[in-house]
């Protein structure tokens, strides 16, 4: 059986490399990944499942059109097959087998029960820390760093007379645009939503006592002062049921589909 478009594939899964750039213990690994899989798919394309299977052409054809889109012409198309000692049937046969697999792999998720909202909220209730919101507020700031005592002098100046006369968000932006130091004055000092732990820890007690529309006194962090303004205090706690149900139905779903598939793949080798 021809590898290359297998020794092709997985050099660029496994390493993100063509084969030939490949080192010789990226090869080796390549080389066993490959010899490993071909192994699997050999005894997947045998079973009766596998008989069942039927590509359409019209799939293999839009699989070698997105292959083929990828290149700027037919001969870059072309040298770059012939590079990885493939020819335009050669890869055709490796993509026709490739979705077999995959056909025959759906075939056996498909015959796995979907799970209902009962299992959801079973699920919910017996991981209740995968749905809890963290405290976050969403936060914009000033920074002002200074050099010496007098620079420290009238950077305090300059955020006390802000902290006085700025007080609502677009003044407030207004004001981290003509006197931030940080990078984030471009939008109007915003931090966007953060949680707890994100913060230096010299800001994030007053940041998270901050009421939504309230500015902090002046801060100092090790990289200069700041003022901090609360634009929002997000919702924290238990996520509603009724809000993840969905999810957990499609997170269950897959996990089954992945069992099945699994515990199949291993009955069919043993």
């Amino acid at each position: 059986m021809n590898t290359a478009y297998q020794t092709l594939k997985l050099a660029r899964e496994l390493f993100g490399k063509a084969p030939e750039t490949l080192a010789d213990d990226e090869r080796q690994r390549v080389a066993e990944v490959a010899a490993r899989q071909l192994k699997i798919e050999q005894r997947i394309l045998a079973t009766p499942e596998a008989g069942q299977v039927v590509v359409p052409g019209a799939t293999l054809a839009t699989r070698l059109g997105e292959i083929r889109a990828r290149y700027a012409s037919t001969a870059d198309y072309e040298q770059d097959l012939e590079r990885n000692g493939l020819d335009a049937d050669r890869l055709a046969a490796a993509l026709e087998r490739d979705l077999r697999v995959e056909a025959v792999l759906e075939r056996v998720a498909a015959q796995v029960p979907v799970p209902t909202a009962v299992d959801a909220e079973i699920y919910y209730r017996l991981h209740p820390e995968a749905f809890d919101r963290p405290e976050a507020r969403r936060l914009r700031h000033i920074l002002l760093t200074f050099d010496d005592a007098a620079g420290r002098a009238a950077a305090v100046a300059t955020l006390e007379q802000v902290r006085r006369t700025a007080g609502d968000a677009e003044a407030f932006a207004a004001a981290a645009l003509r006197h931030s130091q940080c990078p984030t004055a471009m939008d109007g000092g915003g931090l966007g939503v953060v949680r707890r732990g994100q913060l230096y820890a010299e800001l994030e007690p007053a940041a998270f006592a901050l009421d939504a529309g309230r500015i902090s006194e002046v801060l100092e962090s090790p990289i200069g002062l700041h003022l901090l303004r609360c634009d929002e205090i997000l919702p924290s706690g238990p996520l509603p049921f009724a809000d993840v149900c969905e999810r957990i139905v499609e997170r269950l779903a897959d996990q089954r589909r992945s069992k099945a598939q699994r515990e199949w793949i291993r009955a069919v080798l043993s």
